[in-house]
């Protein structure tokens, strides 16, 4: 079983849940530690990046390229 649950580490190492857990028996764990803040979210990394990634792929050669994708008409 893996399974992701947010925590705040304090400045003295102690682990706090931010959910419940309840497990039958004693389990492993990886402890990531993460930036403070996110800096920003995945939703606004993309909205950013939209316009360079348009110039990009709105290309004739971009739309010959995957055109296999594409239903026939």
């Amino acid at each position: 079983m893996i399974r992701t649950v947010e925590a705040i580490i304090d400045e003295h190492g102690t682990v706090r849940l931010m959910e419940e857990v309840r497990l039958s028996e004693r389990h492993r764990a990886l402890v990531t530690i993460l930036e403070a803040a996110p800096a920003l979210r995945a939703e606004e990394i993309s909205l950013l990046s939209e316009d360079a990634l348009a110039t990009d792929w709105n290309r004739p050669e971009e739309d010959a390229a995957w055109s296999h994708l594409q239903p026939a008409p």
